[in-house]
């Protein structure tokens, strides 16, 4: 109860990711939707595709060469395989392959016909990969064969016309050269002379080197490359099928269903786990209600057989009852948030019974005067006699000196219950002298007071009261609070002088309990009141059965009022009858 509590940075990192982790699974249905949609997409990609066929071939490009078998000799020499790549996608060649494959009866425009194809080029190496994607087998075989040889015709005619300009600029080159060298042989004949002679030697040289490299490009080999492998029409048509789009389209949407949920977790202004309750509260965590079948037919789960939820309540109440801020005042003031105050009237009912169990005084007051239901819930009478005296000895009448009624729990002892009344002033009545003195009964040694007030964030009534009573715990369902309503719980209290003992966290209704609190029947006031047990008669200290029960009445350990049939109430303590 007084143990620190760790910041977000102390904790250890594994436990926030589990932590992160178990909040992402909170929200079920955004997964599910992500996923579905996921599902129904990558169904729709398969089914409502086109089915398309990939054809494939290669083409292995070389340069020009003399002889392409003499020693040094490189296939690679003066190639750009990039600038080759970027040939084989260009119009031109769309151009040639277009015009090739509408010979065949097979019209297409350049541009769809290029919009097809995929040249690649394999790691260190001179090969082309042509892939073309058609709706047919055939259709796909034909155009990436014509896109392959149209890539090597386009090839081979700019090398032949390179070749074709070279040779007429030696030519060009040639021509002078011709004339001058005939001009000096006829100036040889008519006279002699070495320097005509010499000139006319030079001139023989420069052309002969002139026809030798005309004679080397006439001589050069323009095969552009080679098609190493033709394509071939496909038997089966590409792309993932049915069950592989399937698996990928669940991937994507597991992951865009997470994503959802992160955002959703991000403005989510609700509790998203029991540490950030326990850190927005500043108090720990009492205990955490597991729901039962059967919790909606009676109020009490004290004293029902078996049952998980009375003994998470009793764990409760001897958590309290060793607190060292609850154990020396004696008092607890119960409440929730806001909404219905239904968790926390359960819960000040059974921790009322289990504090009866282990032999103290409880008194359990209703102090909300707005809707009270607790004495109808309990099953309870009102004894229709004066109340008690208190301890100034004066004889109080109204709320809530003649509100006062035994409650039995079945083989575990009694409490009393003040039962709360309508009230026109509400702050008057819970501030009043009656109300003090009735929660100064804390103060005797064995005796317990509970004070069940409205939410605390809905009125002021239990803010009225936590300055005498000071321990409080906060009853909530983790996935209906806010935030930002426990911080506020938090400083309103602590402004008051009192301080949250600790948070007890409801389970909520289930799908059965919902279904019945619906169909039940309401009373005069709109409300629906819980599904009662057939009520037994108020027991008396007379009865045979009670003494077998609870033993002798001196030696009874519960709070209790008597009616003596003379329509006087009294006490029984510990100590026997006052």
């Amino acid at each position: 109860m007084t143990e620190p509590i760790r910041t977000l940075d102390e904790q250890d990192e594994p436990a926030l990711l589990r932590d992160q982790f178990r909040q992402l699974l909170r929200y079920r249905t955004l997964l599910v939707t992500g996923v579905l949609l996921g599902l129904l997409g990558g169904g729709w990609l398969a089914l409502s595709g086109e089915d398309t066929y990939a054809a494939t071939g290669e083409v292995s490009v070389r340069s020009a060469a003399s002889d392409p078998f003499a020693a040094g000799a490189s296939a690679d020499k003066g190639i750009n395989i990039g600038s080759e790549r970027q040939t084989a996608v260009s119009d031109a060649v769309g151009t040639i392959a277009a015009g090739t494959l509408a010979k065949q009866g097979d019209t297409v425009e350049v541009g769809a016909l290029l919009s097809g194809l995929q040249v690649t080029n394999p790691p260190n190496t001179l090969v082309l990969k042509f892939a073309y994607t058609g709706r047919t087998p055939e259709e796909a075989r034909a155009r990436a064969q014509a896109l392959a040889e149209a890539y090597l015709e386009i090839r081979r005619e700019r090398t032949e016309d390179s070749i074709d300009n070279m040779v007429d600029g030696y030519r060009a080159q040639l021509k002078p050269l011709t004339e001058q060298r005939d001009r000096l042989a006829e100036q040889e004949t008519g006279t002699s002379g070495d320097d005509v002679t010499s000139a006319r030697a030079n001139l023989i040289v420069a052309i002969s080197a002139l026809n030798q490299k005309i004679s080397e490009l006439r001589a050069l080999d323009t095969t552009p490359g080679y098609l190493n492998k033709k394509p071939v029409a496909p038997q089966h048509p590409t792309g993932a099928g049915l069950p592989l789009l399937l698996g990928l389209g669940g991937v994507v949407g597991l992951a865009l269903g997470l994503l959802m949920s992160w955002v959703r977790l991000v403005f989510d202004p609700a509790v998203r786990s029991t540490r950030e309750l326990v850190r927005s509260l500043g108090a720990p965590l009492l205990g955490t209600l597991p729901r039962e079948r059967a919790g909606a037919r009676s109020l009490l789960a004290i004293g029902r057989p078996g049952s998980r939820l009375a003994e998470e309540y009793r764990a409760v109440a001897f958590r309290l009852a060793y607190d060292p801020s609850f154990a020396e005042r004696r008092r607890l003031l119960v409440t929730a948030p806001r909404g219905d105050n239904d968790m926390a009237r359960a819960a000040a009912a059974n921790l009322a019974a289990a504090f009866a169990e282990m032999g103290r005084d409880v008194l359990l007051v209703e102090a909300d005067l707005r809707t009270p239901s607790l004495a109808a819930e309990l099953g309870v009478a009102h004894p229709g006699t004066k109340g008690p005296r208190w301890a100034t000895g004066q004889q109080e009448r109204g709320w809530p000196a003649d509100s006062r009624a035994n409650v039995d729990v079945p083989g575990s002892g009694a409490f009393t219950l003040v039962a709360g009344r309508r009230t026109e002033n509400v702050p008057r009545a819970l501030t009043s002298a009656p109300v003090s003195r009735i929660l100064a009964e804390g103060g005797r040694p064995g005796a317990v007071v509970i004070v069940l007030a409205p939410p605390v964030l809905s009125y002021a009534d239990a803010v009225a009261l936590v300055d005498r009573v000071e321990g409080v715990v906060i009853v909530c369902r983790p996935r209906e609070v806010h935030r930002s309503d426990l911080e506020r719980i938090r400083e309103v209290i602590g402004a008051a002088g009192g301080s949250v003992l600790g948070t007890l966290l409801h389970p909520g209704y289930g799908r059965v309990d919902r279904r019945a609190r619906r169909n039940a029947p309401r009373d005069g006031r709109g409300r629906q009141p819980a599904v009662q047990e057939p009520a037994a008669p108020p027991a008396r200290y007379g009865d045979p059965d009670v003494a077998a029960v609870h033993g002798d009445p001196a030696e009874t350990l519960g709070l209790r009022t008597v009616d003596d049939g003379h329509g006087r109430g009294g006490r029984n303590s510990a100590a026997g009858h006052r």
